[in-house]
């Protein structure tokens, strides 16, 4: 479980819009500047699989 900076609890796994992800991972970066802490790493990484995940969601196969 994530509290994101708005303080809503995230649950690993939780279904949420790439572009919920993605301005969270946008947020990690504008907050931490050029560099990220070990925990910040770890934090974009998991919202990077979540994203992909995401998007592979949205994915609609071609006929």
């Amino acid at each position: 479980m994530f509290v994101s900076p708005s303080g809503a609890i995230d649950e690993p796994g939780s279904e949420r819009s790439a572009a919920d992800v993605n301005s969270q991972i946008r947020a990690l970066w504008a907050r931490a500047g050029a560099s990220l802490t070990p925990a910040e790493q770890e934090r974009y990484q998991q919202l990077l699989i979540e994203w992909a995940a995401a998007v592979k969601a949205d994915v609609v196969p071609a006929a």
